[in-house]
């Protein structure tokens, strides 16, 4: 369950009869778009169909059978989320902007490089000022993820900025490899690894370009600052030793 401060409005008017649910924005998205994955009661701040949500009142069970052919509530509410309106509020829609613009914020920063300057990453700040420059408007009824392409056609004018991922070679120190290498591993596509004769751990993992000083930040982090890394260019740089 969801508290009320959480919950927009689902409204449904069907066979003369009024229908309210009160449910996570973006689960309602998620539900109407055939794109949920999960339990409904976690996204719900009542297991109930209501008439008029705001002062408590419940439709005639005959409403219900007549527009849904059910009065199951748990059956009733996913088709009020889909064949309804989603009702927001003006401080609820700030708030999901704000929440969207942030993770899209994230999105971009995480995968984007600036390739006039060797593909070096761009800090968040600059992102949010070049969206603000650009009069980038986040909708917040979209899922952020599907709105990055609009946002880089937006971006491009004010910034030079590109999608790409890169491939690092890192060496692990032995007295850190055993630990290590198991985040280091989860950080990207891990293409090889090596043991080396010494105990050290070599590894060779594939990662977008934005994440770079993420990943610089976290060897050193695991290692004390004794990680070994550098970018490969191509295949036959590919090998560490």
């Amino acid at each position: 369950m969801i508290s009320l401060d959480d919950a927009v409005t689902a409204r449904l008017e069907s066979h003369g009869a009024r229908f309210e649910v009160l449910v996570d924005p973006d689960a309602a998205l998620a539900i109407r778009r055939d794109e949920f994955e999960g339990d409904l009661e976690d996204v719900i701040a009542a297991e109930d169909v209501f008439e008029d949500a705001s002062r408590g009142d419940r439709p005639a069970e005959s409403d219900l059978e007549s527009a849904f052919d059910t009065t199951d509530p748990m059956a009733v509410i996913p088709a009020v989320i889909r064949r309804g309106e989603i009702q927001i509020t003006a401080e609820q829609r700030r708030e999901m902007q704000e929440q969207k613009r942030r993770r899209l914020i994230d999105i971009i920063t995480r995968n984007a490089v600036n390739p006039q300057q060797g593909d070096a990453p761009h800090p968040p700040d600059r992102i949010e000022r070049a969206l603000e420059e650009a009069g980038f408007t986040v909708d917040p009824m979209e899922p952020a993820e599907t709105q990055v392409d609009d946002a880089l056609d937006a971006l491009r004018p004010v910034i030079p900025i590109s999608f790409a991922e890169v491939t690092m070679a890192v060496r692990l120190p032995a007295e850190y490899a055993g630990k290590a290498q198991a985040q280091v591993r989860e950080f990207g596509d891990l293409e090889r690894e090596e043991w080396q004769p010494d105990g050290s751990w070599v590894g060779v993992t594939t990662f977008p370009a934005g994440m770079q000083n993420e990943f610089y930040d976290l060897a050193n982090e695991l290692t004390s600052g004794e990680a070994e890394t550098r970018v490969v260019k191509d295949e036959d740089d590919i090998n560490v030793r």
